[in-house]
This record gives structure tokens, sequence and C-alpha cells, in this order.
């Protein structure tokens, strides 16, 4: 497993080389940064335009992209980074905080889909065909169908307009991580602001969850090695931890290890409904304005987190199930 590990970390680094050159020259044809700094400081004269470009080694031509894309290479590795197109500000420090929240937002709604999704697959896989598996698995449908919008609009309906009305003040409040003017922590407004947000994410995860834990254990409920088990005596709750589970958790790792890397890059939609100043708002104000020096770094933590995952989901899977050899 050790030589696997290694021999993954290692093609890593070509692979993340040549993806971010890739989308270093997407990010420059789709954006325009000179146009977008231009667009951003319309009082800046030709001679600031070509210092900008040679800052950043926005060269043209083939074999000015390789040279441009190896100088943003060293910036970034060194953290020299540029400062961003609108408002000149550090990018670090406004990609940190959209990170964390993102992560916090993300890994919550995460957690709670893991445990509750899981927990409903497994008591709807007990008795498949029954009363019990067709309700948990219907409500699991409704929840995948139904988009992230429409659930965020529903909360904010229901929690805010109506709740105002019916009771005279909003449930939760729709908007944002604090009041405005807030400054400071403060862990009960911070889970108040995020109980809406959670909830829409958490309900596309529960779905997820307990669809593939309902199809892995039902995959693996009349396998050999488990008949051969019961047939030794085994309990069915024995058989059910030590043996089935094992087994069915393999896909569902995967599932929960993907979502853990998706969570890195935002949940864009979710973040817009509830105007969250997550990784996924970070996103969309940079591609707006074509903000080359925020839009890079956002794209090399995204394929970090991918491939890290990536590598971790296959680390598990050996752990899960010993027959899988890594260093064949």
């Amino acid at each position: 497993m050790f030589r696997f590990v290694i021999r993954r970390l290692l093609w890593a680094i070509p692979t993340l080389l040549f993806v971010t050159f890739l989308i270093y020259v997407a990010i420059r044809i789709g954006t325009d940064p000179a146009a977008a700094f231009k667009k951003s400081n319309p009082r800046a004269t030709a001679k600031q335009v070509e210092a900008y470009k040679e800052l950043n080694g926005l060269y043209d031509g083939f074999w000015g992209y390789i040279r441009g894309y190896f100088i943003w290479l060293k910036g970034f590795l060194t953290g020299n980074w540029s400062k961003s197109i609108k408002g000149g500000l550090p990018v670090w420090p406004l990609l940190k905080r959209s990170l964390a929240n993102s992560i916090v937002l993300g890994m919550t709604a995460t957690i709670i889909g893991i445990v509750v999704g899981n927990t409903l697959g497994i008591f709807a896989a007990r008795k498949p065909g029954g009363l019990r598996d067709n309700s948990v698995n219907s409500l699991a449908l409704v929840g995948l169908a139904v988009p992230p919008f429409v659930t965020g609009f529903l909360c904010q309906l229901i929690f805010a307009i109506y709740w105002q009305k019916w009771f005279g003040y909003s449930l939760f409040p729709t908007s944002g991580i604090y009041p405005p003017g807030h400054t400071g922590f403060d862990l009960g407004l911070r889970v108040k602001y995020m109980v809406l947000p959670v909830f829409v994410v958490a309900i596309q995860s529960i779905s997820s969850y307990t669809r593939f834990m309902r199809s892995s254990l039902l995959d693996v409920t009349n396998a050999d090695y488990l008949r051969t088990a019961r047939s030794k005596g085994v309990s069915e709750r024995r058989v059910l931890v030590r043996h089935a589970l094992r087994n069915a958790l393999i896909p569902v790792t995967t599932l929960a290890l993907l979502d853990v890397g998706a969570v890195v890059g935002g949940l864009i939609i979710t973040e817009v409904v509830f105007s969250y100043p997550g990784m996924g708002v970070f996103f969309l104000n940079a591609y707006d304005v074509g903000d080359f020096p925020k839009l890079m770094p956002w794209m090399v933590i995204i394929m970090t987190s991918v491939i890290l995952f990536n590598l971790i989901a296959d680390v598990l899977y050996a752990v899960l199930d010993p027959r899988i050899r890594l260093d064949n």
C-alpha cells in the first residue's frame, strides 16, 4: 500500500501541472485578463495596462502562454500572488475566508447526510419491498428530484416571510452568516444563520446516501459468505455489522469522499440563494469580472482536492476490503 500511495503522489504532480496549464489557457482565452483589467479600471493608461500584463506574464502566442504559465506557477508556489483586478485586494485572505465558510457549510451537511442517510438506507434494506423500504425509497427520490434552489426558496418563504406573517418574527435568517455590521465570532448567531443552508444541502446528501446504502446492502445480502456466516449460527445483527456493512461501505465511501472533495469548490446554488459567502460565490464574483488572479488559485485548490480525495478513497478500499491489493 505504501508503494501505491507514493506512486499516486508522484503521478499527481505532473497531473496537476498539466491540468493547471489547461485551466490557465482556458481562463486566459475565456476571460482575457488584460481586457478585464481595462474594464475594471477604465481610467488606466496604456502604460498601466502593459505593466499589468508584464506583472502577470500575460504574453501572447503559444510560447507566451507557456512562459506566462510558469511565471504564474512560480508566483503561486512562492506565495507571491497577484492582487485582484477589482479593488486591488490580496487574494489569499478573501479565498481563505470563502474556503473556510464552504468547508463549514459543506462538512456539516455532509456529516448529517452520512449519518442520517446511511441509517435510513440500512433501515430500508432490512425489509426490502416492504412498507418502510418503499416509503424511505420514495422520500429519497423526492429529495433527489427537487432542485436545491426550489428547496431554498421554499425554506425562505416558510421560515422567514410566512413565519413573520403568522407569528410576527422570522424563525431563521435567510442570507449571509451574520447580521449586517456584526464583528467577531458568535457561535449562536453562526448556527442560526446556517440552519437553512445546511438543511437544503443535507436533503440532497441524505437522499444520496440513503439510496447508495440501500442498494449496496441489497447487493451483498444474499452473498455466499453471508449465508455461510448464518449457517454457523452467527446472529443476524453480527452478520449485518461485521460482514455485510463492511462490503456495502465501499461504494458509499466513494460517494462520501467525492462529496468532501466537492465541498471545497463550494455549493454554488445554495450559496447564491442564501447569499452565503463561500467558494461558489467567490468563483461567480471572480468570473463575472474576469478576475484572473482570483480564478487561478480557486481552480488549483479544486483540482488538488479532487486528486487528494480520490487517493484517499483508493486507500480506504483496501482497508474496507483486504482482497483489494493496491501494490500489484
